[in-house]
């Protein structure tokens, strides 16, 4: 597995700095701070740069979706912002503070649930507030809001076992949010979904967005997906990663699926398309040239 490796005294060369994101979000709302992040992996083959000198912010209450091709580094960078990773160089701030493991005000969701098989749904999304010291009766409380907002008030005694993918994933978004976290990662969540369950969870999601005061940082490697739930679109390279565009998606809300036939939407998309397929090539050219 890769490890990653603290800064020796030899020299590592980083590619040049990435070009000047898009507009600027007032320093007062900025929730997410990631500065000139280098992430370095060991390899047999020896060190690995695997994202370069990323550099982006996240205001409070913004949905910012991150894609590139497969290998880019765009989970890397996720799992630094929840603390899971340590960088190489560069910070990591998350409401002003030094992201260095994970908080409870940062909530991660993973492609697969990762539910506790022994729990039910109830007590799944009640076990953050316990841990925080809640009382019996004040996790079941937020719990049973949560399976409410989530529409499975039938499946609150249920287990994980007896649920449908898309279920057990809406309970495991349900137990990111129980501690009432200002941020919201998620890595792929609906990566493993069939297609129908997943415009399904896109527009749960959409819904879910207009209820709940967090900031949003999706990875995900459906450029559709992006632009139907995000406010921006940051674009990442071949390997090693880097961010190649931050694009606005100034498409109005709420979203359904039916936008998706509007023209800016299209015209964004091939935007998007693009710069992806020509990043997608190079890092197919570099993997057979290695």
């Amino acid at each position: 597995m890769k490890q990653m490796v603290h800064r020796s005294d030899a020299a590592l060369t980083l590619a040049h700095s990435q070009p000047s994101l898009a507009g600027e979000r007032a320093a007062a709302r900025t929730i997410i701070s990631v500065a000139d992040l280098s992430i370095v992996f060991d390899t047999p083959q020896g060190q690995v740069i695997a994202v370069d000198r990323v550099t982006f912010s996240v205001a409070h209450g913004e949905f910012v979706c991150i894609v590139g091709p497969s290998g880019c580094g765009k989970s890397t960078v996720l799992n630094t912002i929840a603390g899971l990773e340590t960088p190489y160089s560069g910070a990591v701030m998350v409401d002003g503070r030094p992201m260095q493991r994970p908080r409870p005000d940062v909530g991660m969701v993973f492609q697969q649930p990762h539910l506790f098989p022994w729990k039910s749904v109830r007590k799944n999304i009640a076990h953050g507030p316990r841990m925080l010291g809640k009382s019996r009766s004040e996790a079941r409380a937020i719990a049973d809001g949560l399976i409410e907002m989530i529409g499975l008030n039938r499946f609150a005694d249920a287990y994980p076992h007896t649920l449908s993918g898309g279920m057990q994933q809406r309970v495991a978004i349900a137990r990111a949010l129980a501690n009432q976290p200002r941020v919201l990662l998620m890595d792929e969540p609906f990566g493993a979904l069939d297609a129908q369950t997943r415009s399904v969870m896109q527009d749960s999601l959409l819904e879910l967005r207009e209820r709940i005061d967090a900031t949003v940082v999706f990875v995900t490697h459906d450029i559709d997906e992006a632009i139907l739930l995000a406010d921006r679109v940051l674009i990442m390279s071949a390997g090693p990663g880097r961010i190649l565009r931050d694009l606005g998606v100034d498409l109005p809300r709420p979203r359904s699926n039916a936008i998706m036939l509007d023209p800016a939407y299209l015209a964004l998309k091939k935007d998007c398309l693009d710069l992806i397929r020509s990043e997608g090539r190079r890092a197919f050219d570099q993997s057979s040239a290695g």
